[in-house]
């Protein structure tokens, strides 16, 4: 009763103050846990494992600079279907259709192979240690960092999932002509907030988009000609896309910096910039996220500091953790 009075008395005191200390006092009292996930996870069973990530991200990055949008990507399709349990990794079996061939996944989520490298490397290193669910979490973060965005602690421990869905990667993942209301509520499904949301929309400042994915931009030029319309922006869509008539062809989701991690991409909304539907409606739907936009427009700080705080709030969706899953040998598929 002591130890939890006194424990009580200083998280109650000190917790704003020293909210990302590394106080072992601190650490003794509320753990260094995310949930049931650990900054520590990997400390003595495979110590080299997040360098070894990050050696090949950077290494892939360098040699194609939007594998760093594709690998984060990876990790917000994974989270956003039954928690961050890599199921998204799984090819289909006789029991089940994974994700890959669903909607917002077919012939757009790549990377695979870059996490097949990644986990054999681990498996000579560490055998049966490191998940393929925390390789995309680490991933991630190195992406973003190597893409000269923020960086942040990665809690570990998720265990990788026994099976896939394809009828919640449909129904679960956000589509690119979502609006507002569609959106926020995608991702209070899963426990994010609006804030969240426009903060990691954030993440659509590298990459690329198929023509098919941004269809209706293409079309608004005669639908409105509203204050709000780029109708330059749009033409050269147009350009892009009706001319090559392929829904295939990519474009830029950030024509400025497409391959920086920075806050372009809501300076681009403001200017009817955003390459998506639901990236413009940020600006053109909400005064909410409008105001947000333009904080971040304002405070590029204040937007990495939301950007990381909600990445580590989408990692730590329902986990596997203790004896639920397994630690794959192969992402692919299940031991």
């Amino acid at each position: 009763m002591v130890t939890y009075l006194v424990c009580f008395s200083l998280m109650l005191n000190l917790a704003i103050a020293f909210a990302n200390t590394t106080s072992p006092l601190i650490k003794d009292c509320i753990g260094s846990d995310t949930g049931s996930l650990r900054l520590d996870a990997y400390l003595d069973s495979c110590p080299e494992a997040e360098a070894l990530i990050f050696s090949w991200v950077a290494k892939v990055v360098s040699e194609d600079p939007r594998m760093a949008a594709s690998l984060l990507r990876l990790h917000f399709h994974d989270c956003f279907v039954n928690g961050c349990d890599a199921s998204v990794l799984l090819d289909d079996t006789a029991t089940f259709v994974g994700e890959k061939t669903a909607a917002p996944n077919v012939n757009s989520l790549r990377g695979f192979d870059v996490v097949d490298a990644i986990k054999s490397d681990l498996e000579s290193m560490c055998p049966e240690t490191v998940s393929c669910a925390d390789i995309l979490a680490t991933a991630a973060r190195d992406s973003v960092v190597l893409s000269g965005g923020p960086g942040w602690d990665v809690p570990m421990g998720r265990r990788d999932s026994l099976s896939a869905s394809k009828t919640a990667a449909n129904n679960n993942i956000p589509g690119p002509n979502s609006n507002v209301a569609t959106l926020v509520a995608k991702f209070q499904n899963v426990g994010l907030s609006l804030n969240d949301m426009v903060a990691l929309s954030g993440a659509h400042t590298m990459g690329r988009a198929r023509c098919s994915t941004f269809s209706s931009r293409l079309n608004s030029g005669s639908n409105s000609n509203g204050p709000d319309l780029n109708v330059d922006f749009i033409q050269s869509l147009q350009q892009l896309c009706l001319e090559s008539d392929n829904n295939n062809t990519l474009a830029v989701l950030d024509l400025v910096t497409p391959a920086t991690f920075d806050n372009q991409y809501y300076v681009n909304l403001l200017s009817g910039e955003g390459l998506l539907a639901s990236d413009q409606v940020l600006v053109t739907g909400d005064d909410r996220t409008l105001d947000i936009v333009k904080s971040y427009v304002e405070n590029p700080v204040a937007f990495f500091e939301d950007f990381k705080t909600s990445m580590l709030k989408m990692g730590g969706l329902k986990p596997l953790t203790g004896k639920r899953g397994e630690i794959r040998k192969n992402c692919r598929s299940v031991n």
